[in-house]
């Protein structure tokens, strides 16, 4: 069963597994925060890729919040796992007040982390979003519904772990899948990191303004647009 140390750590072996995209004119990075834009900050520096976040919001399910039964993103795309809501007899109503409630939080932290920046123009880019695993898929589920939106020609998944389930479920939607360990026992992502401390928001937020300004400075021609 392989262990990553903390989220650092899992970036710099995922990058290693995505360096065909390394320097690519047309690939971006896209985060999922806030623990997955850690990674995908180290994936960007070693790749030297602009690094942007696609914010998505878990619908718990009642009574446990942390069992993930689907996901939203700030425009209001909602991905539902039909499976478990059904299993679980979760109402309509529940479904739609969480949603609300989570859409305005999307676009709340989405705001909050470009601060006064705009959005990478995903237009005819390879997406390459990016997680710290998968438990059921649904919040990468909820990105890639939402990056497809935006005239991608490519979305790729890159994530440091994940469950075999999520992993047959994303597959079939992204273009390509690149994880480095499904391990059996599969209960929760923390299980296989050492360090799973949770990441503040001010630490995605000075993520972002740290590669904004790495990336201008490699690239003073580069520039952020409409996403």
């Amino acid at each position: 069963m392989q262990m990553f140390n903390d989220r650092i750590h899992a970036g710099t072996e995922l990058s290693s597994a995505l360096t065909s995209y390394s320097s690519a004119p047309d690939a971006v990075i896209l985060g999922i925060p806030r623990g997955g834009t850690v990674v995908a900050d180290v994936v960007a520096r070693n790749l030297d890729l602009p690094l942007d976040v696609v914010v998505t919001r878990k619908i718990g399910a009642p009574g446990n919040p942390e069992l993930a039964i689907g996901a939203v993103d700030a425009s209001g795309h909602l991905v539902l796992d039909q499976e478990w809501a059904s299993r679980l007899g979760v109402s309509a109503d529940y479904i739609g007040l969480e949603s609300a409630h989570e859409v305005a939080e999307a676009k709340r932290r989405e705001e909050l982390f470009r601060v006064d920046r705009e959005p990478l123009d995903l237009a005819d880019k390879v997406a390459i979003i990016v997680d710290d695993g998968l438990a059921t898929g649904s919040t990468a589920q909820a990105a890639v519904q939402s990056v497809r939106c935006h005239g991608v020609t490519r979305v790729v998944l890159g994530v440091p772990v994940a469950s075999k389930s999520s992993v047959r479920k994303l597959s079939r939607l992204v273009d390509e899948l690149v994880c480095l360990s499904t391990p059996r026992g599969f209960q929760a992502v923390g299980q296989f990191y050492r360090d799973f401390e949770q990441t503040a928001d001010s630490e995605v937020v000075e993520i972002m303004r740290r590669n904004d300004e790495r990336y201008r400075g490699a690239h003073p021609a580069a520039g952020h647009g409409a996403a």
